[in-house]
């Protein structure tokens, strides 16, 4: 029969009640009261207890720590994740490494490669200065043991560190050890890396066959800059035959994965018709994408296009915008032009001022075409006081490098003596060089000064002329 739970609790205790008292329980009653009381009295201490655990914040991770403590390497290994990763503790590489060392040294696999991990994350901490103060030095020995586990980005970050000489001394065989060892893992960065150490001879003799041969593992992993880098092997002829349809198909790759110095190439050869047929409108497309990512040669030739309307309208503003945006990067070609558009008033307002400010960016990197025109400007005294011996002094460091232009006009000088005593012999020679670029008014001046010469002065010159050498920028 079905029963239901009486509503009245007074009755039920009453029920209760009436069984401790009867007679034949003897002492049954007393013993129930004990019994019961000892129920109450557990019922509160558990009740304090669970109340006191409450307060106290509960470790998530008691267990796992208590088996890593007793020795066990898969908790050791669980709670390195943990201050690896933040996860129920503060994240914090150092406690990680300690415990993925213990697991490590039971030989723990995960373990070992974490551990690896961990040592490259406190070397990015103290490269970067990541809740630590920077220290490369630091960074460096953090670095080397992850390296030792055979860690790929430490490996590669170690043997940068040896390029650059940050933390270690400059090394750079000492670098290509730590590449080779990180590529011979299958790494593309590495690869990349002893790519770049074969093609430029740094730390192995130089060696294009063998830098295509590291450029191409890594390519074949699809690493964008290795990409490029076979391209332009190709383009040069450099390590293998000179063969430009092969280099655009590399760039190609590169630049589809958006290369900015792939895209660059890539509108170079649709500009010039190398590999591609010529399209000066597929090449503005490249340099364009190149360009929107800051690259400043491809700034400065989109700045060019459209100075010269190949491949889109002539526009020089535009083209002002293009060639200011790579000169502010410090690109001496395209400071040149912005001091030209400046002299010219092309695109902009004319300014002498502002345009021998940009030619003396360019002229101090050794741009020879903008030193010829900031001497140009201290000849005539455009945007600054005229000073001849200023010009000569420009104009010599643009002709020592080549400039025809620089070449005639220092020619001139010396044979009218402006800034400099008067000297056929030079002035012959300086002309005697320019009218071999083909300066129809070079030959003419050069003839004209020979007019007032010795036979002897001329010979002179033209010894001086013969052996002559250009020199580096200075």
């Amino acid at each position: 029969m079905n029963t239901r739970p009486s509503p009245n609790r007074t009755n039920a205790v009453s029920d209760e009640s009436q069984l401790q008292v009867r007679p034949k329980d003897g002492d049954s009653a007393l013993s129930l009261s004990k019994e019961r009381s000892g129920l109450i009295a557990r019922g509160r201490r558990d009740a304090e207890a669970i109340a006191r655990r409450a307060s106290v914040p509960i470790d998530a991770l008691s267990e796992t720590r208590r088996l890593a403590e007793e020795g066990d390497a898969v908790s050791q290994n669980d709670l390195g994740d943990a201050y690896a990763n933040g996860k129920g503790v503060p994240q914090d590489y150092a406690e990680a490494a300690k415990w993925y060392r213990k697991a490590a040294d039971q030989g723990h696999d995960e373990a070992q490669n974490s551990l690896g991990a961990c040592y490259c994350e406190l070397g990015d901490a103290y490269a970067h200065g990541k809740g630590v103060p920077q220290d490369y030095a630091e960074a460096a020995k953090w670095y080397r043991k992850a390296a030792d586990q055979g860690h790929d980005e430490a490996l590669n970050s170690l043997g940068g560190y040896y390029v650059m000489g940050v933390g270690v001394p400059k090394d750079y065989a000492e670098a290509m050890k730590w590449f080779r060892k990180g590529a011979d893992q299958g790494d593309a960065d590495s690869q990349r890396h002893v790519g770049d150490a074969y093609r430029n001879g740094r730390g192995v003799p130089q060696d294009y066959a063998e830098a295509v041969r590291w450029y191409r593992k890594a390519a074949d992993q699809g690493y964008d800059y290795a990409q490029w880098q076979i391209g332009e092997a190709y383009a040069d002829g450099r390590g293998v035959p000179q063969d430009y349809t092969e280099a655009v198909k590399w760039y190609r790759k590169a630049a589809d994965q958006g290369h900015s110095w792939a895209q660059n190439s890539l509108g170079f050869h649709y500009a010039h018709g190398r590999g591609v047929s010529q399209d000066y409108a597929e090449a503005v497309k490249w340099y364009r994408k190149a360009a929107d990512q800051g690259n400043s040669y491809a700034q400065s030739s989109l700045g060019f296009h459209y100075a010269n309307g190949r491949g889109v309208s002539q526009n020089y503003a535009e083209a002002v915008k293009w060639f200011r945006k790579a000169a502010d990067q410090g690109d001496a070609w395209a400071q040149g032009r912005v001091g030209e558009a400046y002299r010219d008033g092309m695109g902009v307002p004319q300014d002498y001022t502002e345009a021998v400010k940009w030619y003396r960016k360019a002229a101090d990197q050794g741009h020879g075409s903008a030193q010829n025109g900031l001497g140009f400007h201290y000849a005539n005294g455009m945007g600054v006081p005229q000073d001849y011996a200023e010009a000569v002094k420009w104009y010599r460091k643009a002709a020592d490098q080549g400039s025809a232009y620089a070449q005639y006009n220092l020619g001139a000088f010396y044979a009218n003596g402006l800034g400099i005593p008067r000297d056929y012999i030079q002035a012959h020679m300086w002309f005697n060089l320019a009218g071999a670029s083909g300066d129809a008014d070079a030959i003419k001046n050069r003839d004209a000064v020979a007019d007032k010469m010795t036979p002897d002065q001329i010979a002179e010159a033209q010894r001086l002329a013969r052996e002559w050498r250009p020199k580096a920028s200075q």
